[in-house]
């Protein structure tokens, strides 16, 4: 069953937050932690690891090792994958999406070995460890089709005897910033505020309606993966308990938790 759903930022801020908004978005993040403290597992989706154009991946190592942190920040740490869930959601799409099976080094044992990122690692560092399922999504598949593999994934989930949390780990505008490595573009915060309005006023069917151009000229990392939360909410009801933004550096970052009424 898909017990709740949380939209989680990997960037470093949140680890040690300074400012007032970003100490508000920690508090949200550790609140989806202790939601979801209770799991079975967790179905991680994620714009930092393998990087596919067409494809969506489905992380089928049975060791996920820490590898990758960002701006020299270590998070060291190992979990497991939920081989059976991964298998299944794998086996029940190949056929209807571009989805591929991803293996490192060896298919089983202790050499069946996947590096992480800060894009898993830092949503990881509050949530209680628990089995994974690491999926990447696919930036050049048509939103229908993300939408779709979304829905197939929550029906999946829903189908399972174990309890599930769906997380997913987005950044937004990464130009709000003219001292930052793009500059400033007007975009990124138009961008995060219409998500952040979506989020809060329970729009978020409105998600495939947001233009091209300004995706784009945003520079966020956070659509594509949010258009597959949007297809994997469709399987019941979920209530908005709490939302948090910030902006402390040139990407913006939010955290919001959603749980079955």
């Amino acid at each position: 069953m898909l017990v709740g759903i949380g939209l989680m930022p990997h960037g470093n801020p949140v680890l040690m937050p300074e400012d007032e908004e970003t100490k508000k978005l920690a508090e949200v993040l550790r609140d989806i932690g202790e939601a979801f403290r209770d799991v079975d597992s967790c179905v991680l989706i994620s714009p930092h690891n393998v990087r596919m154009s067409d494809h969506i991946g489905v992380v089928m190592a049975e060791h996920l090792i820490s590898w990758l942190g960002f701006d020299g920040v270590e998070l060291p740490g190992e979990w497991e994958t939920d081989r059976e869930l991964a298998e299944r959601i794998y086996k029940a799409t190949k056929d209807r999406f571009p989805v591929v099976d991803l293996h490192f080094a060896s298919r089983s044992g202790r050499y069946s070995r996947w590096p992480l990122t800060w894009g898993e690692l830092i949503p990881l560092q509050f949530l209680e460890k628990r089995p994974l399922v690491l999926l990447t999504p696919a930036r050049s598949l048509s939103r229908k089709a993300l939408i779709g593999f979304g829905e197939a994934l929550g029906n999946l989930i829903e189908e399972s005897e174990k309890k599930v949390a769906l997380i997913i780990s987005a950044d937004h505008g990464h130009a709000h910033d003219e001292n930052g490595p793009y500059g400033y573009r007007k975009e990124s915060e138009e961008y995060d505020r219409l998500i952040m309005r979506l989020i809060n006023e329970d729009r978020l069917e409105e998600l495939p309606e947001i233009p091209d151009e300004l995706i784009r000229n945003a520079l966020p990392d956070s659509y594509w993966q949010m258009l597959i939360m949007l297809g994997a909410m469709r399987v019941g009801e979920f209530q908005l308990k709490e939302s948090a933004y910030a902006c402390p550096t040139y990407f913006g970052m939010a955290g919001a938790l959603w749980v079955r009424k």
